[in-house]
């Protein structure tokens, strides 16, 4: 909002600036015939450089609503993929099991290793605990505390959170996790040396999380080095890059707590 007052404090600056500018023509355009035509050829300039700069404002101001509805526009293009992988391909209790709503980042830390991300969704809208906060290409973290109309949740730039990944579509499974630096880096972990591996893999979730849905792509395989003799670490560049991060879906699995209920 602070950033947004400026923006109108320039742009009120700048239309008396030229409302005096032209005042003062309009003097001088009585003068003299060369005067007139002198000022006549500015006018023309003004009138320009103050259509175009009206444009750009009203674009500024409609922006943000397009960009709300995009994400909206997406969301229900991602669900409606989401039914079409339910009759066609995928156990209805993987995909069904899920619940989705968009949201949006009101507000997430970065440049530290445990970072957090608010949301705009609460339990009034039937935000729970334990959700997956998700976008079509990357896992961003997931929701700990609920408000009723706010969320809180660790994001995966943290050191604490880690997700289970697969590479490839039927590839060795690990844990995922936060490179501790970077806003596009990731690192997965445990993976068997005998499990073969190309750079340039897609890495997916895995579908192991009772939290995640299986099959989001998370980012693509690098180099790889040997950890202890026994498994591979290797390196993940990220789909999503945290710095451009705004619109999320938050995913939750209907089946959660009876799942727990079960493992205890």
């Amino acid at each position: 909002m602070p950033r947004e007052r400026r923006f109108i404090g320039t742009v009120i600056t700048a239309a008396i600036f030229i409302a005096m500018e032209v005042a003062a023509l309009n003097m001088m355009s009585r003068s003299s015939e060369l005067q007139r035509s002198w000022v006549g050829s500015i006018s023309q300039g003004f009138s320009a450089v103050f259509w175009g700069t009206g444009q750009k404002i009203g674009g500024y101001f409609s922006l943000e609503k397009q960009n709300r509805a995009l994400a909206e526009e997406n969301f229900l293009l991602r669900q409606k993929l989401l039914e079409s992988e339910i009759t066609e391909d995928a156990p209805a209790k993987v995909i069904k099991g899920f619940e989705y709503t968009p949201a949006e980042i009101v507000k997430m830390s970065r440049n530290r290793q445990h970072n957090y991300i608010i949301l705009s969704k609460g339990y009034d809208d039937g935000i729970k605990e334990k959700s997956a906060i998700i976008t079509s290409d990357g896992a961003i973290g997931i929701i700990d505390a609920v408000s009723a109309h706010f969320s809180y949740a660790y994001s995966f730039q943290n050191s604490e959170i880690s997700i289970s990944a697969r590479l490839g579509k039927e590839g060795a499974v690990g844990p995922m996790v936060w490179d501790g630096h970077s806003s596009d880096g990731a690192v997965l972990r445990e993976i068997p040396l005998q499990y073969r591996y190309s750079p340039g893999d897609t890495v997916y979730t895995s579908g192991y999380s009772a939290i995640f849905p299986p099959d989001i792509p998370l980012g693509v395989a690098q180099d790889a080095k040997i950890i202890n003799g026994s498994t591979n670490e290797i390196r993940i560049k990220l789909f999503r890059n945290f710095t451009a991060l705004r619109y999320v879906t938050i995913a939750h699995n209907t089946s959660l707590d009876e799942m727990e209920e079960f493992e205890r």
